[in-house]
């Protein structure tokens, strides 16, 4: 059964991006708009399948099992989900043609990996903790990938080549209001994991998770800082693309980039999990 759910979440996903990459490219005469509900249903099937191969997985009766491969296949299934929901008031599906490749390729390492490993965590604490640090860094994800936009959509907008994603993309002003509404909500919600983490850890510095504290904490004074920017100076535009991508680059060295390495590299699988 859970290769069943597998196969046919990819199959979805695929179908997903394919009907994205059509839309984005279409001319603009074309009525292939209309068919933007149909492309929503087919999104929301995959989350669905998604979510019921996955919640067995993760959440176990002795803990949340968040090795690896079953952190990102987490990850993505919750950035696709926050996507899902933008989009269905809001013109954001677009974000997931950058992410969707990555979603299927996440998965079908779940189908290929040898053996599941369950590193596990009871803790109340700790798996808020674990809550606060996955849904900032997927807020945060799609702040990375909306400032990637923001960028080719000005770009595109400042040569005059209106192309069928740009033409589909909400307004300048909108897409960089969402950036920042995005941020802002992603750096609250990373506040609370650097907090939780020191509430219920008992050392945030000790050796298998020093990396990630320190990244994490770097990651947290880069948003910080461009957030301060905007407020102060109205930061915007290529300088708000650099300060995101930069800030998410620590991020994502902080949460995947530590785990690849301990159990990956090193085949290490710890009690506690990284996240």
């Amino acid at each position: 059964m859970s290769s069943i759910l597998k196969y046919s979440t990819i199959v979805f996903y695929a179908v997903t991006f394919i009907v994205l990459l059509w839309r984005s490219h279409r001319p603009a005469n074309s009525q292939i708009a209309d068919k933007r509900g149909l492309m929503l249903l087919i999104w929301a099937l995959a989350c669905t399948l998604h979510a019921l191969h996955l919640y067995p997985q993760t959440f176990t009766s002795q803990g949340l099992n968040l090795t690896f491969y079953n952190e990102v296949s987490f990850v993505l299934f919750m950035i696709y989900t926050l996507v899902l929901i933008l989009s269905i008031t809001k013109k954001r599906e677009f974000i997931g043609l950058f992410l969707l490749p990555i979603v299927v390729a996440g998965i079908a390492l779940t189908i290929l990996k040898p053996e599941i490993h369950v590193a596990t965590s009871n803790v109340r604490g700790l798996q808020l903790h674990i809550v606060f640090s996955l849904f900032s860094f997927s807020v945060l994800t799609i702040s990375a990938i909306q400032s990637i936009l923001l960028f080719n959509q000005e770009r595109h907008l400042r040569k005059a080549e209106i192309d069928g994603m740009t033409r589909a993309l909400p307004s300048l002003h909108d897409s960089e209001k969402f950036l920042f509404q995005t941020i802002t909500i992603g750096f609250i919600l990373l506040s609370i994991a650097l907090i939780t983490g020191f509430l219920f850890l008992e050392n945030m510095f000790q050796q298998h998770v020093a990396h990630k504290t320190i990244l994490s904490i770097l990651a947290w004074v880069l948003f910080a800082v461009l957030l301060w920017g905007r407020w102060k100076f109205g930061w915007r535009g290529q300088m708000a693309v650099r300060w995101t991508l930069g800030g998410f680059a620590f991020l994502i060295l902080a949460y995947l980039g530590s785990k690849f390495v301990q159990e990956i590299v090193l085949h290490r699988v710890l009690d506690i999990p990284l996240s």
